[in-house]
């Protein structure tokens, strides 16, 4: 990949671009376009402070590109300048504070005339773009056309010479902003986390009616040409059928659904929920609307059936903590996209885009020439094709999907006599654990395993507690919370290493175990493995599926049940804020779990718009600490009309600074500015449904450790090898989700990464340490942001197939 120029190179221009007189910066407006979407309010949030703190003067533009056109004196007024002060509030307000609209008068040369001369009153030449694939090519098409739109405008007597030469090239900087998750060259678009909470949350209520009626219930989902949300929601509610334009069934999916259907019936299931996105066809490319489908379940199976059209319920409501987060790491990489763009005139215009988890810069032409490519694809009925141009993420659902989708055991479904793999849940509880036994239970038993569950944890493990999980005993576990096995947080070695070795001797035909959990589990796992050479017992293949809501499980950026846990404390603080509207100014310090780790207070702070985040990582002390009451009393004497602060503390940040002693400096401190409360959120974190990531990131997991055993225990079902090699690292690992995607790593690759002590990875590999600095730069902090993002082209974009990428 190639830069512009160092990031020291960046910093010192920004600090020259600081230095001139407001007059003399460089102006950057942001407008959203197209549909809104959950998430765009986070977006220009970032986009309007990260623009102050990089030198540029910054303007909102309203109403799209309707406004940019405006009409004589009041349409000027739809390009506003903007504070740091205007944008305080809006992070947890759903669809778009500026207004979107399309516009037919854009399609003109006479009306992106009049949108130039508009831009150059004012002197922007640096444009953030917030829409869809039409949004984004309108505005790269007005990139290409600015020169001779300039010139077009002096000829005109509109502009002068020196402002033809000043503003000669207009920069452009995409973040695309849709609930459908349609555009090629991003694995998320801003918008599309929310609209799959609002999804779930329905189609977990509608579970509830159903099964206590025994109905058939018919979701359609938003997705005109694509189905990501209804793929995705179908993984996440265990439907039984499902209706997407890149694979459409058969002219015959009437009987082959009503005979799924009526096989579900006879197994004992008393619901089923059909979803469709409402762009779904069959192969000959007949729409299959969502009445149409209840009609043929009514007609031919006479069960009672119900549609639920969700419609525009999928745009509303609060942005979820990914969208929050997703919205400040692409406006940022944009404004720092455009700062590049100064300096290198010749860059293409570009669109930042999301690879596993790590920001991309993408030519946004060849995007949205690949985006197009999908839709004329479904129109030529290539549907492979479709598929395929969907990208990596799009297939591994899908295939995860019918796999998963299945009434029973296969046919060749083992009996006791067959291999055996034992699942332990060790730690806290974490949403998103079940869904992980359900994915890692059906898929091993479909590769041939007999899957039993340990009871408890380790203890219940020496107690030879098992269950057996069946393919049917694992139904509907995707949407509950807890742990279905039971869980406590005791290490191998609390139990006892010869114990453990004792009880698995003499579990029959054992091949490998599954570990759930957090640290407690990666801990037992170099346990075990260090205790190999004097307990033969312990030389089967292990693996850890890291799930817990501290995230400080080393060789992953995800763990399962960090995001649900993200979603609660992001709802609580909006809950908290609120509480504040109307009455004097107040500061909030709330406690967050997290152990040592400080990934839930910093993330949290970022998605829920705090001024600062205290953690074990980045070291505090008094004067840090007054410093912030400082820096809060001075906003609020400002004119930036800020009524509230918001301060987050991690559980163990510091022993001595504790949330009680941060809650009575701020108190005292801020006295006659400012009023303090203190809330410790505590196991209430840990608490809920799992939320629609940790659903689909749960089962990614659980698929890719069943195949991961597969592998390692080379052969058929029959045939395979007791137990491994002792000294074989790379028979005890640990599944995880890094920059480049999912990846199985060896425990020892990672023991230089690990801090035992404190319980986590080390900080200095710790990919989140890095938004710190921007969480700080959006409270007005002073700071130093540093870009991580890579620049590439879309064809570049392509992963090896152990590094497919995990949404």
């Amino acid at each position: 990949c190639t830069m512009a120029y160092q990031a020291s190179t960046r910093k010192s221009f920004t600090d020259a671009l600081r230095m001139l007189p407001l007059h003399e910066r460089p102006a950057l407006a942001v407008f959203t376009s197209g549909g809104d979407s959950q998430g765009m309010n986070s977006a220009i949030r970032a986009v309007v402070r990260m623009g102050l703190y990089c030198g540029f003067r910054v303007y909102l533009i309203y109403e799209g590109y309707e406004g940019m056109i405006g009409d004589g004196e009041d349409g000027q007024e739809m390009i506003k300048e903007a504070n740091w002060g205007l944008v305080s509030g809006i992070i947890q307000l759903g669809g778009t504070v500026i207004g979107s609209a399309r516009s037919a008068r854009f399609r003109t040369r006479e009306g992106r005339l009049q949108a130039a001369r508009n831009l150059i009153r004012r002197g922007i030449t640096n444009l953030v773009v917030i829409g869809g694939d039409g949004s984004l090519t309108g505005a790269d098409l007005f990139r290409q056309e600015w020169p001779s739109l300039v010139d077009k405008l002096l000829k005109e007597g509109a502009v002068t010479e020196k402002q033809r030469r000043d503003y000669a090239s207009l920069h452009i900087a995409g973040m695309v902003g849709s609930i459908d998750n349609d555009f090629c060259g991003t694995d998320m678009t801003i918008g599309t986390d929310s609209a799959l909470h609002r999804i779930i949350e329905a189609c977990d209520a509608i579970a509830t009616t159903a099964q206590s009626h025994q109905r058939a219930f018919v979701m359609e989902v938003m997705g005109r040409h694509c189905g990501y949300l209804a793929l995705v929601s179908a993984l996440c509610c265990e439907a039984d059928f499902l209706f997407i334009p890149e694979e459409p069934p058969g002219t015959d999916w009437p009987d082959v659904m009503c005979n799924h259907l009526i096989k579900a019936r006879q197994r004992g299931k008393r619901l089923n929920i059909i979803i469709a996105a409402e762009g779904a066809i069959d192969t000959e490319g007949n729409a299959i609307s969502a009445n149409l489908i209840r009609d043929t379940i009514s007609q031919k199976l006479k069960y009672d059936t119900r549609v639920t059209v969700l419609g525009h319920v999928q745009r509303g409501g609060a942005p979820s903590a990914f969208d929050r987060l997703l919205g400040c790491r692409m406006a940022a990489e944009a404004v720092l996209a455009l700062l590049d763009a100064r300096q290198n005139p010749e860059l293409p215009s570009i669109v930042v885009s999301l690879d596993a988890n790590q920001a991309v810069r993408l030519p946004l032409v060849e995007c949205v020439a690949r985006t197009k490519a999908v839709n004329e694809a479904i129109q030529a009925k290539n549907y492979a094709q479709s598929v395929e141009l969907r990208g990596k993420s799009f297939i591994n659902n899908l295939a995860t999907y019918r796999t998963l989708k299945k009434l029973h055991s296969p046919a060749n479904a083992c009996s006791d006599s067959c291999p055996t793999l034992l699942i332990v849940m060790v730690g806290a509880p974490a949403c998103g654990a079940n869904a992980c036994v359900r994915a890692f239970v059906r898929t091993g038993i479909s590769n041939g395993f007999r899957v039993l569950g340990v009871n408890g944890g380790f203890d219940g493990l020496v107690k030879a507690s098992f269950r057996p999980l069946s393919w049917e005993s694992v139904s509907g576990l995707t949407s509950s919370g807890g742990s279905c096995l039971g869980t406590k947080r005791i290490t191998a070695e609390e139990v006892g290493i010869a114990a453990v070795a004792e009880a698995l001797s003499k579990v029959e035909n054992l091949r490998g175990m599954l570990l759930i959990g957090g640290f407690e589990a990666f801990s037992s796992l170099v346990q075990l493995f260090q205790a190999r050479p004097s307990q033969p017992a312990l030389a089967v293949p292990m693996l850890v599926v890291p799930c817990t809501i501290s995230n400080n499980v080393p060789g992953t950026d995800f763990s399962i049940g960090a995001d649900t846990a993200l979603n609660e404390i992001t709802q609580i603080i909006d809950k908290i804020k609120q509480s504040a509207v109307g009455t004097q100014r107040r500061v909030f310090v709330v406690e967050t779990m997290g152990g040592y780790c400080g990934y839930l207070a910093t993330l949290a702070g970022l998605a829920g718009g705090a001024d600062a985040a205290y953690i074990k990582e980045d070291k505090f002390d008094l004067a840090v600490l007054l410093d912030d009451v400082r820096h809060l009393k001075q906003k609020m004497h400002d004119d930036c009309g800020l009524q509230r602060g918001l301060i987050l503390r991690n559980e163990l940040a510091n022993e001595n600074y504790s949330t009680d002693f941060v809650y009575r400096v701020f108190k005292e401190e801020g006295k006659g500015v400012f009023d303090c409360r203190s809330n410790v959120l505590g196991h209430m974190q840990q608490g809920g449904t799992p939320s629609p990531y940790d659903r689909n990131l749960a089962t990614k997991f659980g698929v890719k450790a069943a195949d991961w055993f597969s592998r390692v225990l080379s052969g058929g079902a029959a045939g395979r090898p007791a137990t491994v090699d002792e000294s074989a690292t790379a028979s005890a690992a640990i599944v995880g989700i890094t920059k480049r995607g999912t990846s199985v790593r060896p425990v020892t690759e990672l023991l230089s990464d690990t801090d035992f002590k404190l319980r986590m990875q080390r900080p200095d590999t710790q990919w989140w340490l890095k938004l710190r600095p921007l969480l700080r730069i959006l409270a007005k902090h002073d700071s130093v942001y540093e870009s991580d993002s890579v620049q590439r082209t879309l064809s570049a974009q392509g992963l090896a197939e152990e590094d497919e990428i995990a949404l």
